[in-house]
């Protein structure tokens, strides 16, 4: 009897991407590995995907929106860049390589296409130039992405000298090579290491921060073209 075939829909495949991509990354991500995890022969994934390009396409869009669901567009232009980009972040952290994702397609899809827009409409009531619009809104994306992947590649990057050194914390590495190095060289990141300010990275403090110091430059940026 013919052994019959797994059912299969666009749902399940995507669903079964972002299993795989949290279990070894992007770097390691394939449709072979994609179609063993569904059960189905790698050629038919291409059936629902025509390329894994599309498919990565698919996976920004639904992360896209997923976002939209969540953002709530309340007050004025500080406090909507301010949400949608906590809103980002939050949805980014949920989900494994999607930032990655997001800077690796194109605003071809709808859901991309209305995310895109709606980060336009939050600096659409500013005096700034059109230009000047386009590029504090992705400023804002982009400082977002970047913090996201900094705090994912950290994470990484700590589970793997701790599975390669035994154990051993990544913090005990640097402490001996600090210690050998003169006061010239590493002395204020020595002292930066050792009372832990570098603790704050990652956290959402930090992330704050950096949100006002670009919220604080864009304000700049209107004050002195009202100015003249």
């Amino acid at each position: 009897m013919k052994k019959q075939q797994p059912q299969v829909s666009e749902e399940r495949i995507l669903e079964a991407s972002w299993e795989l991509l949290g279990e070894d990354g992007i770097e390691k991500f394939s449709m072979r590995r994609l179609a063993d995890r569904v059960g189905i022969q790698a050629p038919s994934l291409y059936w629902y995907f025509k390329s894994k390009q599309k498919l990565y396409q698919s996976l920004a869009n639904q992360i896209s929106k997923i976002i939209l669901e969540e953002f709530q567009s309340e007050g004025g232009w500080k406090e909507q860049l301010t949400g949608l980009a906590v809103t980002v972040r939050g949805v980014l952290s949920r989900y494994p390589c999607s930032t990655q994702l997001m800077m690796m397609t194109l605003p071809h899809e709808p859901d991309i296409i209305r995310f895109t827009n709606q980060m336009l409409l939050c600096v659409e009531e500013t005096p700034l130039e059109p230009d000047q619009k386009l590029q504090a809104a992705t400023t804002i994306m982009n400082y977002v992405f970047f913090f996201v992947l900094d705090s994912y590649q950290h994470e990484r990057n700590v589970s793997a000298i701790i599975k390669e050194d035994q154990g051993m914390l990544p913090g005990e590495e640097l402490q001996r090579q600090l210690d050998t190095m003169s006061e010239q060289d590493a002395g204020l990141f020595r002292r930066m290491f050792t009372t832990g300010l570098f603790e704050v990275m990652g956290t959402d403090r930090a992330f704050e921060f950096g949100l006002q110091l670009i919220m604080l430059g864009i304000e700049q940026v209107i004050l002195e073209q009202e100015k003249q």
